[in-house]
Formats: structure tokens, C-alpha cells, sequence
């Protein structure tokens, strides 16, 4: 049988550390032929980690009872264990004899995963055809990783493009695309190597050394990376939502989920909005530390944004936010304006601590907009109205604007230079570690999905 799953056990070699790894239910068969999946448990960066490869050289993968009953026992050891499940998916689907027995196979084991969910990290690799219920539950994990061959559709895609990796990175779905199998068993790991092994462990402390380049006034592109510690910043979820971004890094050692809308000149989408709140919840589900960058124009606001479901999209980002007990650490490095800092930074979003750069702005409304509604009168009369209006944005931004303004009234708890960002984030860390939380007493929150 050495001969039969062999793409499988390929797949599991190089993400377990050295190759090696002990397979579980070895013999066990569907119908006459083994089981189209190798399970499967060993060590990634020395943590025990528990994984399924599915077999395409053995009945082209297909799922049957056994086959399920096999990932099934994976999931159940897991549970026992807190231990991180990878889920390398392969597969043609199910067998199709007219009867339940398949779709009941993956209906239990897609209640399965959704029970284990936030309990311990998952990870699903899609590395060929990820198809119908296999799809469903392969895209219920924390992140979903695709290789460039891969497929994933829930019906057949008739050659529309829907099924291929940069339509499911587009759509929020895959957190990231890779070149080929070694690739993306490489994000794996990276990945797994920044997480708690479950949901009561604490992250790992990480070996890191100091950024290149401290942070610096007016710039906030590329602000990550002067923040985290060196080669320690993973990007997920680039292509789903052009103005937000979302990353897992490093600060000091300590894992924490970075949040960035450093990019004033686009406003946030219902796009950027999911993103960033199913990205916090997954954080808030492994008590990693948030820490939001803030630099945007705020919520877009027009025909095209309400018919694409961004105030729906905005109550969940809200909702997750001030559901969230994880450290959050909110940084102002440019503008905050309107609905965004209540959303995302504010004490309203469940911030436990404020910086703002001395240069930042927080008001209700963006400066331009707030000089004609506050400052109408010094407009009268201007020879060079456009002129005048600027002169008066910059005014406001530095009077009732200001970051320090902001302070006086208790909205902000620092207001630094921009070369000091890392320092205050991680002295916010260090006071916070300690943090505890207790909620009222519910099954769960009823925000709009």
C-alpha cells in the first residue's frame, strides 16, 4: 500500500519537520480500496500539529464514510489534545451511489471543524480540486492557503474563472496564493509558527531582531515593518480589499495580528470592512494582541457602497471590535476621522490604549468638510476660496483636530513623534499583558452576517 497515496504522503513530508510523521488508521479501507486519505500527527517547528492529506491516486480522492470516519478520529484526537489540524485537500468529490451515505460523511464532518473552530488553529491547503461539501468545509478554517493549480468551487465553475486561486483570494476566501506544493506548506508553517497550539495556550515566543528603520513623519505605507520586528511580518488576505490591509507578525517576540487602513487617499469598502472583522475575530478567538493602524478617509459612503452592502459589512466590523477581549491597541498615524475612530480606534471600539503621532487628526468629520460646516463665515468674502479652504483645513487640523486636542478630552491616552511608534507600542503590550475580561453571560452576539 506504500505505493497508493504517495502524492499524499509527499505533501506531509514537507510540512512535518524532517519528513516525519505517524500515520493513523493505516489500514483502514473504503469499500475494497484503502481509504483516499492519509491522517496523520508529528511535530512543525517542534509543536505537535495533526493533519489529513487526501489522496488523488487513490480513487481519484473521492470521500466515502470510511475515508471520513478517518478525518473524524483526526479531529476527535485534536479536541482531546489542543493540538492545530491541516487539512490537505485533493480530491473529485464523493461517491455518488444514490444514496446519503457520502453527503452525511462530510455533513458531520463540517460540524466537526465548525465545533473545533477557535478551540485550536486550522488550516486548510487547497492543492488540486477542493469541490461541493468538501469546499464547505475546507473554507470554514481559520485560513485557507491555495497553491496556483489548485481548484475551489462549491458547484462546477463551466469555465467561468470562478474555481481558480485569484478568484477566491478576491474574494476573501483564500488568505494567500502559492507557486506549488513546497510554497505553500512553507506559508503553513509560518503561520503555525506564530500561533497558540489552541485557544488556552499562549503564543510562542519567537527569536527577533529590531526593524530596519524606526517609523517616520508622513509616512504610513509600509508602517508594519517599522513596527514589527524584522522578517516577522506575514501579509494575508492582500487581494480581497484594496484599503485595508491585515497581517500576522511579531513584536518582540510576541505574536500579535495587525490591522492597517494606511491608505488615506481610498475609503474603506465593504470589502476592507470584512476583512478586517473576520481577521480580529480570529485573533480575538486565540487571545492575540490587535493592533490597529489608523490613516483613511473613513467609510465610503455613496450609491455604489450601499448597494454592495457596506453598512451591513460596517456593523460587523463594529461588532467585531467591541466583542473582541483580546489587547486591543489602537495607533493614529495619519487621519481618524467620523465613524472610522468609533469603529476601529475609539473607546467606543473597545481600544485599551490610544496613541496618536503629533501630526494626526481626529475629529467627527474630515477637515476639508468640517471648514465648511464650522468655519463657513472666514470662507465669505475669500478671493481664492480654494486657497482659503486649505489654509483653514490645516488650521483645524491643528486646533480642534489635533491629536493633543484629542488627549485633553480623554480619546487618546499618548500623543508621540513618529519616531517613537515602536517603543510606545510595545510599552502598551507590556501593560496590558496581564488583561482580563469577563462578559456578560450569553451564547453569542447577534450582529448582522
Amino acid at each position: 500500500m506504500e505505493t497508493l497515496g504517495t502524492i499524499a504522503r509527499e505533501r506531509l513530508r514537507l510540512l512535518f519537520d524532517g519528513g516525519c510523521f505517524t500515520e493513523l488508521d493505516a489500514l483502514r479501507l473504503e469499500r475494497e480500496d484503502p481509504a483516499a486519505v492519509i491522517c496523520a500527527h508529528g511535530y512543525v517547528d517542534g509543536q505537535a500539529v495533526c493533519a489529513f492529506a487526501q489522496c488523488p491516486d487513490i480513487s481519484s480522492g473521492v470521500m466515502g464514510k470510511n475515508t471520513a470516519g478517518k478525518i473524524k478520529r483526526l479531529y476527535s484526537l485534536a479536541a482531546k489534545t489542543g493540538t492545530p489540524v491541516i487539512g490537505i485537500y485533493d480530491s473529485n468529490g464523493v461517491y455518488v451511489d444514490g444514496t446519503a451515505d457520502s453527503l452525511t460523511a462530510y455533513g458531520k464532518l463540517i460540524a466537526v471543524a465548525a465545533k473545533l473552530s477557535g478551540v485550536v488553529p486550522q488550516i486548510s491547503v487547497i492543492a488540486g480540486v477542493c469541490a461541493g461539501s468538501a469546499a464547505l468545509m475546507a473554507a470554514s478554517a481559520d485560513f485557507v492557503l491555495m497553491t496556483q493549480k489548485a481548484e475551489l468551487y462549491l458547484t462546477p465553475p463551466f469555465d467561468s474563472g470562478a474555481e481558480k486561486p485569484e478568484s477566491a483570494a478576491k474574494a476573501g476566501i483564500a488568505a494567500a496564493v502559492c507557486e506549488d506544493d513546497t510554497a505553500v506548506m512553507e506559508q503553513a508553517k509560518a503561520i503555525l509558527r506564530v500561533l497558540p497550539s489552541n485557544n488556552l495556550a499562549g503564543a510562542p515566543v519567537c527569536e527577533f531582531s529590531e526593524p530596519e528603520e524606526p517609523c517616520r513623519s508622513g509616512v504610513t505605507k509600509g508602517l508594519c515593518k517599522g513596527i514589527a520586528d524584522a522578517d516577522s511580518v506575514i501579509p494575508l488576505y492582500r487581494d480581497f480589499g484594496s484599503s485595508a490591509g491585515t497581517a500576522l507578525a511579531t513584536v518582540r517576540g510576541m505574536t500579535v495580528g495587525l490591522v492597517t487602513t494606511c491608505r488615506s487617499e481610498d475609503a474603506l469598502t465593504a470589502k476592507d470592512a470584512a476583512k478586517m472583522a473576520r481577521f480580529v475575530r480570529t485573533c480575538d478567538a486565540f487571545s492575540i494582541p490587535v493592533i490597529t493602524i489608523v490613516d483613511t478617509v473613513g467609510f465610503a459612503a455613496d450609491n455604489d457602497a450601499a448597494k454592495s452592502g457596506s453598512l451591513r459589512a460596517l456593523t460587523q466590523l463594529c461588532g467585531a471590535y467591541a466583542e473582541a477581549t483580546t489587547i486591543k491597541i489602537a495607533l493614529i498615524a495619519g487621519e481618524a476621522c467620523g465613524a472610522a475612530f468609533s469603529a476601529i480606534a475609539g473607546r467606543g471600539a473597545g481600544s485599551d490604549y490610544v496613541i496618536a503621532w503629533d501630526e494626526a487628526a481626529i475629529a467627527p468629520m474630515r477637515p476639508e468638510s468640517a471648514v465648511e460646516f464650522l468655519w463657513h463665515d472666514k470662507l465669505k468674502g475669500a478671493e481664492n476660496t480654494a486657497l482659503k479652504r486649505s489654509e483653514l483645513a490645516k488650521e483645524y487640523k491643528k486646533t480642534l483636530a489635533s491629536a493633543e486636542k484629542a488627549a485633553q478630552l480623554g480619546a487618546v491616552d499618548a500623543v508621540i513623534s513618529p519616531a517613537d511608534t515602536r517603543q510606545a507600542v510595545c510599552d502598551a503590550l507590556d501593560l496590558l499583558e496581564g488583561k482580563r475580561v469577563s462578559g456578560m453571560p450569553k451564547k453569542h452576539s447577534n450582529i448582522p452576517f
